[in-house]
């Protein structure tokens, strides 16, 4: 994997995300869940509440998370898997909700500035 700046990851990643899912009621929702919860009730959050786009924004974040920590999510299918590898060491965790954290934020600007992130 070639580096480059996360934040610039995030970015991309919140653009994919806004154009998968135009809804910026579900990332609010999901931002307010990851702040209070953390990432693994944040997941379920979605599966349980929006069924519909859960698939796409957990598949997009499995795979992001997967680049970023490389190596260390091999094996994992799905992303409460990845959120429970993570937990095992509370650093990564924290890394990782703030990661979300500005992924989600990213979805949400690309919406407001013009329908899914539009460049």
């Amino acid at each position: 994997m070639q580096k480059t700046n996360l934040d610039i990851r995030c970015a991309e990643l919140g653009r994919e995300l806004a154009k998968k899912v135009a809804d910026e009621k579900v990332f609010n929702q999901a931002l307010a869940v990851l702040e209070e919860q953390g990432p693994y009730a944040m997941f379920l959050y979605l599966k349980a509440r929006h069924d519909k786009v859960a698939g796409a924004i957990c598949d997009a974040f499995r795979e992001f998370l997967k680049e970023t920590f490389s190596g260390r999510l091999d094996g994992t299918n799905d992303v409460l898997d990845a959120v429970k590898t993570l937990a095992e060491d509370l650093d990564a965790l924290l890394f990782a909700r703030d990661l979300l954290r500005t992924a989600l934020s990213y979805a949400r600007y690309h919406l407001k500035a013009g329908g899914g992130g539009a460049s």
